[in-house]
């Protein structure tokens, strides 16, 4: 209960003898001050007489009510313990919006408790629930996503959960694809499962080398290293390995030594294609690793060489990856003498596609008189943003051919967004041009709609 202080006022008090004394008396107002107003965490200023009124709806009324004291006939102390905040909340909308609040305050076995801990969801995560059972309102952030999605499967509110993985998939990319993997097996979402393959898949190079690939749980990390269609090199999924091994390490409290990185890898070592490197890759890298007995390293080298092969416990065959596709844009090819002429010009087209895919580069024509080299400088852009790019040569032999030039690595292209890829060439002005081209959305596709493409011609 609060309390105010007012300054003293001087007051003329008759006195016995007739005579005018100045006194220090304290004022006491005829009636008490208003209450304050009640606040709520959105700083929603309640007057508590009136406040039923100003707002007319059953929406906004329980919205008011949202991590409020007014009338609350329930408290959580949410968070593990020394970090957990006490969230007052209401049994009867938390019931008509949950089936688990529902069987916890109104079931045979309810609850009779006025506090409930929590110690598993975060107080984040928690509020963000509760503004959804009182409000219809989602407001979801990349900090907390994942801990509001397990909240949401832990309470049963399928809506809150879609809206959560709907979020995970417009903010997947290359750098998170395999913790999202990781959760997405945890919480059984089948669609983000595999939105996360195509991922890994396609861009599995700089996936790999993420710091999140290095957050991911040991059965993840087995299920990553025998993915078949996986567009690297095994090199990089050997480092990437060792690098999950040295986080595990620490996370153990262990150091990282090659004896514990073994350990902590299991199977998972064994999973490696390491015999499918080249012979320069493994003796530059996994042959210095120390991770490998000088036995393993022995036998390794042995089957790279001799003819008389030993028996290896790695994988021998070699990945699949993904096979680039090709979209024609053009259904013919000719030349002329005085034209198409390459003279260092920026040539450019916009394109959009109807279903999300992952360019991979340009199939280009090139000299109409014989063969030639050609410098060619290849970009992606966004809305003017450049997404990709890649400065290099390829050689043409004179034919009429399109002759491949790839991006780094695979862009992600999404759906009904338009894009503009051009390439500026220098070599000899004049090539093979194509005819018959496909403007309307009739470009022909060789074999199914790929994950990972070549995006020709051009």
């Amino acid at each position: 209960m609060a309390a105010e202080l007012y300054p003293a006022q001087h007051t003329d008090i008759p006195t016995d003898n007739n005579s005018t004394a100045k006194k220090s008396a304290l004022h006491i107002p005829h009636s008490a001050p208003p209450p304050p107003p009640l606040h709520n965490l959105n700083n929603n200023h309640i007057d508590s007489d009136h406040w039923q009124s100003s707002h007319p709806t059953l929406r906004e009324r329980n919205a008011l009510m949202f991590n409020n004291e007014l009338m609350a006939d329930v408290h959580f102390i949410v968070g593990p313990t020394g970090d957990s905040k006490k969230v007052p909340a209401h049994k009867y909308i938390l019931a008509v919006g949950s089936s688990v609040f529902y069987a916890m305050f109104y079931g045979d076995l309810a609850e009779v408790k006025s506090e409930i801990h929590i110690p598993d969801v975060e107080p984040a995560a928690f509020l963000i629930l509760l503004k959804y059972l009182y409000s219809d309102e989602i407001d979801l952030e990349a900090d907390t996503v994942l801990a509001t999605l397990y909240a949401a499967k832990k309470y049963i509110v399928p809506a809150l959960a879609k809206a959560c993985v709907n979020f995970l998939e417009t903010s997947l990319e290359a750098k998170n694809a395999c913790v999202l993997l990781s959760q997405s097996r945890l919480f059984e979402e089948p669609e983000l499962t595999l939105r996360c393959w195509e991922v890994i898949d396609a861009q599995a190079e700089l996936a790999l080398k993420s710091e999140g690939f290095c957050e991911i749980d040991l059965p993840t990390l087995e299920i990553i290293v025998t993915r078949e269609t996986l567009n690297t090199k095994e090199d990089v999924v050997f480092e990437a390995v060792l690098n999950w091994a040295e986080a595990e390490c620490k996370r153990q409290g262990l150091p990282a030594t090659p004896a514990n990185k073994r350990n902590v890898l299991g199977k998972a070592l064994y999973l490696v294609r390491i015999p499918t490197m080249t012979l320069e890759e493994f003796a530059n890298g996994a042959a210095q690793s120390d991770i490998l007995t000088l036995e393993e390293t022995r036998s390794i080298f042995l089957w790279y060489t001799a003819a008389n092969k030993p028996q290896l416990e790695f994988p021998l065959v070699k990945r699949k990856g993904l096979a680039p596709q090709r979209c024609h844009r053009f259904q013919s090819s000719a030349y002329r003498s005085n034209q198409w002429r390459y003279r260092g010009r920026c040539d450019s087209i916009q394109f959009a596609v109807d279903k999300r895919i992952f360019i991979g580069g340009l199939g280009l024509y090139g000299s109409s008189c014989g063969k030639a080299e050609y410098s060619v400088k290849i970009e992606l852009k966004r809305q003017g943003v450049v997404l990709a790019q890649n400065l290099t040569k390829f050689v043409s032999d004179g034919s009429s051919n399109t002759f491949s030039v790839w991006f780094e690595h695979p862009v992600q292209v999404e759906q009904d967004t338009f894009y503009t890829v051009s390439a500026i060439l220098d070599g000899n002005e004049l090539s093979y041009f194509g005819q018959a081209g496909r403007y309307d959305g009739g470009a022909v596709w060789e074999g199914d709609l790929p994950v990972s493409v070549l995006f020709g011609q051009y």
